[in-house]
């Protein structure tokens, strides 16, 4: 954390206790169409922030801040402090300005660093102060918070607890400025494929954040190795593993359908085919496919290459509302320029409050 930020901080855990059961003042439903990306801070060299293509966007985030494992404060190293300026000056600047928010923690970083975080009134607080303190150092418009995911019943009832006194301390801290709390999610509020059932704090989600990033996609991968699937589907006409589900659940639970932002993935996941005249959904498959990090993870780039250099034949699976190409013993399973906009008018149509991408440079 930036040596200018430690007063501001101590006056913050001062206060802390006196106005964290004040309010829990709700958040608004957006007021506008959600077009969000998520740009990882390791992109800079390929991607620099001054080389994103902004009129896509209403919002961008900053993926991602980790938490001291110590302290539980944001963990602003020389690297991320030289990056985050550059992206909340470079958004701020547009014209009309996009909004710039900050994700902490992300998929990669330790869980159990999060579930101590939130486990206790003392580190939640000390979490909280250090998140204002930071948002008012780098003019920042909002946080999202990624934890993927909550294990327990336990640990869900300690997030709900976190967003509480989130809200409650930005609404008394900041009554002037509004500061956006948005959080990414598993694509259903029920971990309904999970052997420990859980389910998400909705009631409080929805009075407490402005919306949801909710992760529509990874329904399969590298760890069903024994038949291809699509891993961002709209539909399933076989099981409830879809975006369809995930989100009409999460409105069902009593998330206001303006909450609800859907993610979409500019990625796919590959797999190796048993045989290569057997090359539909579900065929079986004897490992991951082509991609990086032996996870049969392609972005959408290098799979637009891919099809192009193998003469690869690309279906678009009406039924499902998404894509997949084969050549040879090679499958890939994405979203392309078709399923995106079948997505974008279903989200219309269910009223939803926009989407997001992950990630940019993709």
């Amino acid at each position: 954390m930036p040596k200018s930020t430690t007063t501001t901080t101590i006056l913050l855990l001062l206060l802390f206790p006196f106005f964290i059961h004040a309010t829990t003042s709700s958040s608004s439903s957006p007021s506008t169409i959600i077009k969000a990306g998520f740009w990882p801070s390791w992109s800079f060299q390929t991607l620099p922030p001054s080389s994103i293509n902004f009129s896509y966007f209403t919002h961008l985030f900053y993926a991602f801040i980790p938490l001291d494992p110590t302290t539980f404060q944001l963990s602003i190293s020389p690297f991320h402090h030289l990056w985050l300026t550059n992206f909340t000056t470079t958004v701020h600047s547009q014209t009309p300005p996009l909004s710039a928010l900050l994700s902490i923690a992300g998929g990669a970083f330790n869980r159990t660093i999060i579930a101590n975080l939130v486990s206790n009134p003392t580190s939640r607080a000390t979490f909280i102060n250090s998140t204002i303190s930071i948002a008012l150092h780098y003019n920042l418009d909002g946080f999202d918070f990624d934890w993927e995911f909550p294990a327990n019943p336990e640990q869900m009832d300690n997030l709900a607890l976190l967003y509480k006194e989130w809200r409650a301390a930005i609404t008394c801290l900041l009554p002037t400025k509004v500061l956006l709390l948005t959080s990414s999610v598993y694509f259903s509020p029920d971990f309904f494929l999970s052997i420990v059932p859980r389910s998400y704090p909705v009631a409080v989600m929805a009075e407490t954040l402005d919306w949801i990033n909710a992760m529509c996609f990874d329904y399969h991968g590298w760890w069903n190795t024994s038949e291809t699937g699509l891993h961002a589907a709209l539909y399933d006409p076989e099981k409830n593993i879809s975006t369809s589900f995930g989100l009409g659940t999460w409105i069902r639970e009593g998330m206001p359908a303006k909450k609800v932002v859907l993610g979409m993935p500019l990625y796919g996941r590959t797999w190796e085919l048993k045989e290569s005249e057997e090359h539909g959904v579900g065929s079986p498959a004897v490992n991951v496919g082509p991609g990086k990090g032996g996870k049969g993870i392609m972005v959408y780039g290098a799979i637009v290459r891919f099809n192009e250099e193998n003469n690869a034949t690309v279906v678009h699976d009406e039924e499902r509302v998404a894509v997949y190409s084969y050549a040879g013993k090679s499958w890939l399973g994405y979203d392309d320029e078709w399923s995106v906009r079948k997505k974008v008018e279903y989200g219309m149509k269910m009223g939803l409050g926009g989407y997001f991408f992950w990630a940019l440079g993709f």
